[in-house]
């Protein structure tokens, strides 16, 4: 058989799969399929390059046995790498004639969301188009389909333990050499575990993850299998962001509380076994940290954070979902963590991770999750936020990024009956949350940018990846890359060092370093340089000699 896997892109709470990410649904399915039989032939298309000629994908499309479309953004962001799925290109794939089509994803779990502060499309609307809606796990349901036949192929299949996901995951390796961004930037998600350690007390009132159930942990050797065959097949890049909390991964009383102590032995075996099979690898990063693990066992934290910075690549970042600095909204929505303990996790790790890297970067800073329109907010509430932000940059601390978003409510999310309440709520709002988002951008991410990466510092290895108004994006590969705007066209998909010129909100201005061949002719780029060298010498040193 011939089957074609549809990357249609996901971004949920616990997992990436927008470009350079490839998640591990495509991942897991292509395994799926060659567990099933050796013989069955597997393509991996992204969207986009699928969008060419859209009519003539189509037709290629219905000329195979089997579609499987993965799709599902339930934390809706701005994406360069590539644009997600719509609803119109779900459903023209749906109504292909001739292959069997399973849609799989958080799509077919808790529908199709588009941007924040709207109610999701219920899955149920897509069952008229495609045989199969996998509420449960996709590639399973895939295995089924091809073991079994479709007829007895359960939609609502979830895996018990993670057995099939370890054959799968290592026999799925090779599908990453079909993706557009193999060869360069491309880097693997990788889960540590399902589900989310606060499923005890029903987890925050919004989030997804905890619909997962109750965690389920992977070996430390399983995972180790997972990108040991990943770099062999010639990903360089991966990031540890397949979870709820990777403090708490393997934590000691998991399924008893809310806050389990970290496990720090078995982080350290996760973590040195990967540099055991992949020394040579270019990035390893993590995403999701609780903050109320870290404000809860701060020893324990502060040892994980040493053993991310002994075994990982600097650049990392620990996104921590806050959400909102008003104590009343984290009582209603049973967040994780209050204004205090947030702002304790925020200073342990900034204070240990802000020495800088070889790449230029601190080696890990943390992130900060807000979440717009909960259930208890008031106009008090963004002034909390404010206040929060203001006491990070006056206590001189290191945030790498700031994510704000507004409600997006799920089916199997406790907010689910309060949808149309809620949305009308964020209505009323749009100018109080614009007004928020200004704030931050003016106040705080230029300032705390300024202090990330100051004038003068030289940035490594960024990758080209987009030409815009005469001149070039480009980043670094990892967690939350610092986006650098450089005013000329530098050839895409070259890789580049830079040095800092200015910042804006939320990215940076650069010039190429060294200034060679015709970029040594810029006009302006030599006009920046000489800008850069007037006002921070001792970096423009270093930038000219580096070491």
């Amino acid at each position: 058989m011939r089957i074609a896997i549809v990357d249609g892109y996901t971004d949920e709470p616990a997992g990436l799969g927008v470009p350079p990410y490839i998640d591990v649904y495509p991942r897991y399915i292509a395994g799926a399929v060659k567990a099933a039989d050796p013989g069955h032939e597997v393509r991996y298309f992204t969207i986009d390059s699928l969008r060419g000629d859209w009519a003539v994908s189509l037709r290629a499309l219905s000329r195979y046995d089997m579609v499987v479309v993965i799709a599902g953004i339930t934390t809706p962001g701005k994406y360069l790498g590539g644009t997600p799925i719509t609803y119109d290109e779900i459903v023209d794939i749906g109504r292909l004639e001739g292959p069997i089509k399973i849609l799989g994803g958080p799509v077919a779990r808790y529908g199709y969301g588009g941007e924040g502060g709207t109610a999701a499309v219920p899955p149920a609307k897509f069952k008229r188009y495609y045989h199969i809606v996998a509420t449960g796990d996709v590639d399973l349901v895939v295995y089924e389909a091809l073991k079994y036949g479709i007829e007895r192929a359960r939609p609502s299949s979830l895996h018990d333990g993670y057995k099939l996901v370890e054959e799968f995951a290592v026999k799925g390796a090779f599908i990453v050499q079909q993706h557009p961004n193999y060869g360069w930037n491309l880097t693997a998600e990788i889960e540590t575990y399902k589900g989310c350690p606060r499923y005890v007390s029903g987890g925050c009132s919004f989030c997804t993850t905890v619909a997962y159930g109750a965690v389920q942990f992977r070996r430390p050797e399983d995972v180790v299998a997972e990108v040991e065959a990943l770099r062999k097949a010639g990903v360089a890049h991966f990031r540890l962001g397949r979870q709820a909390d990777f403090y708490a991964y393997m934590a000691k009383d998991t399924g008893k509380e809310d806050l389990p102590r970290p496990n720090v032995e078995a982080i350290e075996r996760l973590l040195a076994g990967i540099r055991g099979v992949a020394p040579d690898l270019e990035t390893l990063h993590i995403d999701n940290v609780n903050p109320g693990t870290v404000a809860k066992w701060p020893a324990e934290s502060a040892e994980i954070t040493k053993l991310l910075m002994k075994y990982g690549t600097p650049g990392n970042v620990a996104a921590m979902g806050i959400e909102t600095a008003d104590p009343r909204v984290v009582k209603i929505n049973n967040l994780k963590v209050g204004p205090e303990e947030a702002l304790a996790a925020i200073r342990l790790i900034s204070t240990l991770g802000s020495a800088r890297g070889a790449n230029g970067m601190p080696w890990i800073l943390p992130g900060i999750n807000f979440v717009l329109g909960l259930p208890g907010e008031t106009k008090e509430t963004y002034e909390m936020n404010k206040a929060f932000l203001q006491r990070v940059l006056e206590e001189g601390l290191m945030v790498r990024r700031v994510n704000i978003r507004q409600l997006a409510v799920y089916q199997g999310t406790r907010l689910w009956g309060q949808a149309r309440k809620l949305e009308a709520k964020l209505r009323e709002r749009k100018g109080l949350i614009h007004s928020f988002k200004r704030w931050v951008r003016e106040n705080f991410d230029r300032p705390m940018l300024a202090r990330v990466a100051p004038r003068g510092i030289v940035l490594r290895g960024l990758y080209a990846e987009q030409h815009y108004g005469g001149g070039t994006y480009a980043r670094q590969a990892g967690s939350y890359p610092l986006l650098a705007f450089i005013p000329a066209q530098v050839p895409l998909k070259s890789k580049l060092d830079v040095v800092v010129v200015e910042h804006g909100f939320r990215s940076i201005l650069a010039i190429p370093h060294p200034l060679s061949g015709e970029l040594s002719n810029n006009r302006r780029l030599k006009r920046l340089a000489r800008r850069v060298n007037a006002s921070s010498p001792s970096s423009w040193q270093s930038w000219r000699r580096p070491q």
